[in-house]
């Protein structure tokens, strides 16, 4: 067989894909000159410049493009392009986003797009609206679509069942590589990708796995359950999103199947939705700690606030707490005005070091490192930590005290609240979030002020004791 010339071969495979062009400073195709140039063609009515300006676009830039118009401009272009968007830039959009867009164009429109959507995706759109939308979406639905979704909404949220595909490929065991292809080739209804075929017994329970490539690779006449790999990970339907994702990290998978409580086959789980459940897991835990939500960029100042008035409140509470402790040791900072100015540095050094703490143990716990058989040794170690560095922040202090106000005794006393307060802040660290663990809680969200009141509270305490009981 004769070798086609490189460039050639080169032109073949280009002729047969689509290219996108990535100018530099650009994020895979999307900068911001997209959102002024469909700014520039509104201004100039120009809107066959703005339907081609989305045709060209990756379905997740297009997305990203309509999130960031104005409202105004973005009603301009739902009006010009939204029902020509192909169906996964509906699943790309922010929840207070996706449903202006609904109200914009309708849920007609949304049914439309949700039939070409994967049953996942599909499933993440309509979950994401209020239930009045979620009402007119489905019943605009045709018959089987509705079903499909509407078993889907069965499942607890933030579940496997929410994750799953239920587009797969399955054959009996007794099958031969020849049947299979013949299978694949004929004009049944197959999904439009797939990696592997599952072998199942007549109970519609998985038995093993194909890869394609491993199928290609044998003649017709061997048998499918000769070559499936047995060692299957199957994973129950109402499995929490975040154990779906610890399973497919601890073992390399890419995807795996969703079984019921009869261990049949309901679905299949890939690598690239075990990724969004990664990134929306660690944005949810990031926002948590910081008392905001995941959808508060898009959403009012006034939603905004109203979100975040609950997490203040908390937190001014705590603040309260530690100027109750403050105001026990009144009379002794009136009479040793130095005090006032050196015991932030106590509270502070305690809550750094906690939190140092506090995030080792959050990300064990969240990798499932952090065990009941191992947590008495980790908190061990911690105040250990917590102990060494105290007794070196106390030397520093120290000396800084002595030299600043020429006082050895306040030296002293500012010195023995260091430590004291940076192994109270490594116990802290390491058992507030286990704990909360232990009580169901999730250790990512409320430990923080957890922390923050023990630190504060026992420095202030410590140092202001042990100022009241040797200097005065």
């Amino acid at each position: 067989m004769s070798e086609l010339p490189e460039q050639q071969v080169e032109d073949e495979i280009a002729d047969g894909r689509p290219q996108v062009d990535i100018e530099e400073g650009d994020a895979f195709g999307f900068g911001g000159e997209h959102v002024n140039q469909v700014r520039d063609h509104l201004r100039s009515d120009n809107h066959d410049a703005i339907k081609e300006l989305f045709d060209d676009l990756h379905y997740a830039d297009a997305a990203d493009v309509v999130q960031q118009l104005k409202p105004d401009d973005r009603s301009a272009v739902l009006k010009t392009v939204g029902t020509d968007l192909e169906p996964e830039v509906w699943s790309e959009l922010d929840e207070d986003i996706l449903e202006e867009v609904v109200d914009e164009v309708g849920a007609n429109a949304v049914a439309l797009a949700i039939v070409e959507m994967e049953d996942d995706d599909a499933l993440a759109v309509i979950e994401e609206l209020d239930e009045e939308d979620q009402k007119e979406v489905l019943e605009a639905l045709p018959h089987g679509e509705r079903s499909v979704i509407l078993e889907g909404l069965s499942f607890p949220e933030d579940s496997a069942g929410r994750m799953m595909q239920r587009d797969l490929v399955t054959v009996p065991a007794f099958w031969t590589v020849g049947d299979t292809l013949d299978y694949l080739r004929s004009d049944v209804d197959l999904p439009e990708d797939f990696y592997e075929i599952f072998i199942v017994d007549p109970k519609q329970q998985p038995l093993g796995t194909i890869p394609l490539s491993q199928l290609l690779r044998n003649k017709r006449p061997v048998r499918v359950d000769g070559l499936m790999e047995e060692q299957l990970t199957t994973i129950p339907v109402e499995t929490d999103q975040e154990e779906v994702a610890f399973i497919f990290r601890d073992r390399d998978l890419v995807s795996a199947p969703v079984v019921d409580g009869d261990s049949r086959l309901l679905g299949v789980i890939h690598v690239d939705d075990v990724v969004d459940v990664i990134d929306e897991e660690h944005e949810e835990d990031i926002m948590r700690m910081g008392g905001v939500t995941q959808d508060e960029f898009y959403s009012s100042a006034l939603d905004a606030a109203k979100s975040r008035v609950w997490w203040l409140v908390v937190n001014l509470g705590t603040a309260i707490l530690a100027s109750l402790v403050i105001g026990m040791f009144s009379s002794t900072i009136e009479q040793l005005v130095a005090l006032a100015v050196l015991m932030p540095i106590v509270a502070s050094m305690g809550g750094n070091a906690g939190t140092q703490t506090l995030t080792i143990a959050v990300r064990a716990i969240a990798m499932k490192e952090l065990t009941p058989a191992n947590a008495l040794r980790v908190v061990g170690k911690e105040v250990a930590v917590g102990g060494v560095n105290g007794v070196i922040f106390a030397l520093l202090v120290g000396l800084c005290t002595w030299l600043w106000f020429g006082d050895t005794a306040l030296a002293g006393v500012i010195a023995a609240a260091m430590v004291v307060n940076m192994i109270v802040a490594g116990l802290a660290g390491a058992l507030i979030p286990v704990a909360l663990d232990r009580f169901g809680a999730d250790p990512a969200v409320s430990s923080s002020v957890f922390l923050t009141t023990v630190t504060d509270v026992v420095g202030f305490f410590a140092f202001l004791g042990l100022a009241a009981g040797f200097l005065l």
